[in-house]
Parts: structure tokens; sequence; C-alpha cells
């Protein structure tokens, strides 16, 4: 068997260009076809129950020298147990720690995922409609051949559809700039006004994480002050000299 009996070549050239996420992917897609696989035997057939477990310890063999390709640690450190020796317990194991690993994966690339997205309000994704109209226009009425158009008209969609989420990647959306700020000048019929849209899009996506990140500031609890610590006895004159002050009638000088 090969990797070829779990993954198809279409998906192996999507992966992430991140080792790590890549590595995820790979598993959650082997993982899910072995499921496919072994779901409609049976266990209880000596010939269904030996397919079972040739096909496990051929995806677990897979997805390790994967790992070892990808530099993906701890699986890049495993070392492969012979065909004699895989079993059940082997496999448990296995699937153990990958799907602790994918958890992992998941939470780091969430936290990433937040810190370069943003939360908008209504009517900042309104202006930024409003801005895309515009390159819409901007588009339509440039030097450009068919094909170069409708690929530009695609970006702007692209953008479109990300207003629609409820978190705007900002990385997803620079592309998309940067890509039309590539266009040369010539071809814009007015590449001041273009310019000036790419402009606002950026400017308003820059603008609402900074109001994000002043917000969690402000509603991160402060420190907790520290606590004095009590004065000690040498700061307070002791009873028998207050005793002496009060009885004997003395001044204290």
């Amino acid at each position: 068997m090969s990797i070829f009996n779990f993954i198809e070549q279409s998906d192996l050239d999507e992966l992430d260009e991140d080792s790590r996420t890549a590595f995820m992917q790979l598993a959650n897609m082997a993982l899910r076809s072995l499921r496919d696989q072994v779901d409609n035997l049976d266990l209880n057939d000596q010939q269904d129950w030996n397919e079972d477990q040739n096909l496990r310890f051929s995806c677990m063999n897979v997805l390790l020298a994967a790992a070892k390709k990808l530099d993906v640690e701890p699986f890049s450190l495993w070392d492969k147990p012979a065909r004699a020796d895989f079993g059940e317990t082997e496999w448990r194991d296995f699937q153990s720690d990958i799907e602790a690993f994918i958890t992992q994966v998941v939470l780091d690339n969430s936290a990433i995922n937040r810190s370069n997205s943003v939360s908008m309000l209504p009517r900042t994704k309104d202006e930024i409609r409003g801005y895309i109209n515009g390159l819409r226009e901007c588009i339509e009425k440039a030097n450009m051949d068919r094909s170069k158009r409708e690929a530009l008209l695609k970006k702007l969609d692209a953008l479109q559809q990300e207003l629609e989420k409820r978190r705007i990647s900002m990385i997803a959306v620079a592309k998309i700039v940067y890509h039309l700020w590539a266009v040369p000048g010539s071809m814009w019929a007015s590449y001041d006004i273009a310019n000036k849209l790419l402009s606002n899009v950026m400017h308003s996506i820059a603008e609402a994480k900074a109001d994000e990140n002043e917000l969690k500031r402000l509603a991160a609890p402060e420190p907790t002050k520290a606590i004095a610590p009590p004065q000690t006895s040498s700061a307070r004159p002791s009873s028998r000299s207050a005793k002496s002050m009060q009885t004997d009638g003395e001044l204290p000088f």
C-alpha cells in the first residue's frame, strides 16, 4: 500500500505551507479514509480482520513517514513497529497521540487566526462594500483585456465574501488589496481613484483592529495592588511607655 490508498494527489497539492498544519491535514484525511475502508469489514471474519490490521498498519506507516519528511515532532522521532509487533495496543496509542496533536494544532492556529483577524461593526463593513463597488467600476472602465478584468473582479468577489464572516482575515484582505495594487497605473481609467479606494479599504481594516485592541486593553483587569506589610512594633510606643506617661505626669521631653 502507499499514501495514495488514503489521500488523493489533489489533496496533497493543497496542503498548508506550515508543516504542523500540513501534517494535521494529512492525518485527518488519512484517518477519515481509513474509517471509510474498514467500516464494512466483518472483524469476526479472519480475512476481513487481517485486512483491517493491514490497513491500520499501512495508515500508521504513511503518517510516520510524512512526519519524518515534514520534521513534525514527536512523530518524526517514532520508530515504526514491525508488522509482526503491530496490534490493537500500538494502534490505540498512535491514534491517541494523533488526536492530542491535532487538538494542540487547532488551538494554536485558532489563537493565531484570532490575532490576524478582526471583528467589524456593520457600518464599517458597509463602508468597505462601498469601496468595493467603486473598485468594480474602476475595473470595468480600466484599459485591460477581458481575462485580466475577470480575474480582478473575482478578487473583489473574494473580498466581498470575506466581509460576510464573523471575523475578517486581515491577511486575506491584504493579499487581495496588494494584488490590485500591483496592476500598472496605466491600466486604470483613474489611478488616483483606484489607489484612494484601496487605501480606504486598508485604513478601515487597520482602524477596526486598533479599536478592537483598545477595547481589549480597557476590559483587561487591573493588576492587584500589593498589600502593605503590618507596621513593626518599633514604630509604635510600648504599652509601658504609654502608661508611664499617663501616671507619672511627666512630659515626654
